[in-house]
């Protein structure tokens, strides 16, 4: 083998490994925007805008009503909380979730996502019930008009419907102590 061989076959050899490296550095950073607390790493081109108009229909068999997004201007502010029976995070913080649902101060409410009826109420009755209204986006078209990513996200959404927060992925004891509950806080202030 010449040296020009060698050297063809070093070339190509790095062309071939450039698009796995790419691809390498890419996964890594999201999945580090992915882990990290900080969910304006993943941010959202909502926040600060109107929710979008939706009318989900009602969890079969639950005695809940659906989720409209009328629901969200009624003056309180709304904790929408996207989740699904298959998400394992959804059931890590669904106990938190459970807490902030003895608040008077806020309107909790489930967006179901894509998700069997009878698993989705087989998970809120082994876990409890936080939401106080489960609209059920079969299909997921109500979650992409929101911009979400996967499951869980959750929203603060102010007393006139303007999203003012997004958390992506579980709210950790941490997360529910300090930047939720500072954006509940902002939402309010914001229309008392």
């Amino acid at each position: 083998m010449t040296s020009a061989d060698r050297q063809l076959r070093s070339r190509i050899a790095r062309l071939t490994m450039a698009p796995a490296a790419i691809f390498a550095v890419l996964a890594g950073l999201f999945f580090i925007g992915l882990k990290s607390d900080d969910p304006s790493i993943v941010p959202s081109a909502l926040v600060g805008k109107p929710v979008p108009q939706f009318e989900l229909p009602p969890l079969e068999g639950l005695d809940l009503p659906g989720l409209k997004s009328a629901d969200l201007q009624g003056g309180k502010v709304s904790l929408v909380n996207i989740w699904a029976s298959w998400c394992g995070p959804c059931r890590l913080e669904h106990p938190l979730l459970m807490e902030l649902a003895q608040r008077n101060d806020i309107f909790v409410a489930g967006i179901n996502y894509k998700d069997e009826p009878a698993n989705a109420r087989r998970f809120l009755s082994s876990l409890g019930v936080p939401y106080k209204a489960v609209g059920v986006a079969e299909k997921g078209r109500a979650s992409i008009d929101w911009g979400v990513y996967g499951v869980p996200e959750t929203f603060v959404v102010d007393g006139k419907g303007i999203i003012r927060f997004k958390w992506v992925g579980p709210i950790s004891e941490e997360a529910a102590r300090s930047r939720l509950e500072d954006a509940i806080k902002a939402a309010q202030a914001e229309h008392p």
